[in-house]
């Protein structure tokens, strides 16, 4: 197995990051055009991995519904942080930390519209880490 940590800046307010180019040059490097699996995973207890068209508003309709569902207000018990923080905290029971694509001849096997985005409502944390390993098939 090949495996990287990657940077993801995501600044001071709630994001669906695309991380599809970080995760294309990676099997750039490692595949040597062969297939596999790539899994993506955020090392974090309030981010997320969603595959998601992106670019067509879908993001803004992702965000939007976790807002409704996630209220950023004084419910939540775990509240330490920005307020609502412990919304951020339960998201990844929704939006899992990891995906895993398939890797066909070196290049990821998306469908037509899909991006490969970490979702990050924590606003307190502007920089994440994500690690992305490739499996040889």
């Amino acid at each position: 197995m090949q495996s990287t940590l990657i940077e993801a800046k995501t600044g001071r307010s709630e994001v669906v990051h695309d991380l599809t180019p970080q995760c294309a040059a990676f099997l750039h490097e490692v595949t040597a055009g062969g297939d596999g699996l790539l899994h993506v995973f955020v090392p974090h207890a309030t981010a997320g991995i969603a595959l998601i068209e992106l670019g067509a508003h879908s993001d803004d309709d992702l965000l939007a519904a976790l807002r409704d569902l996630l209220p950023a207000d004084d419910r939540w018990r775990h509240a330490h942080g920005s307020p609502g923080h412990g919304r951020s905290h339960v998201m990844p029971a929704l939006i899992a930390p990891y995906a895993t694509v398939p890797v066909l001849r070196g290049e990821l096997a998306l469908g037509t519209w899909q991006s490969i985005a970490m979702v990050d409502l924590n606003v307190d944390n502007p920089i994440r880490q994500v690690r992305l390993s490739f499996l040889a098939g």
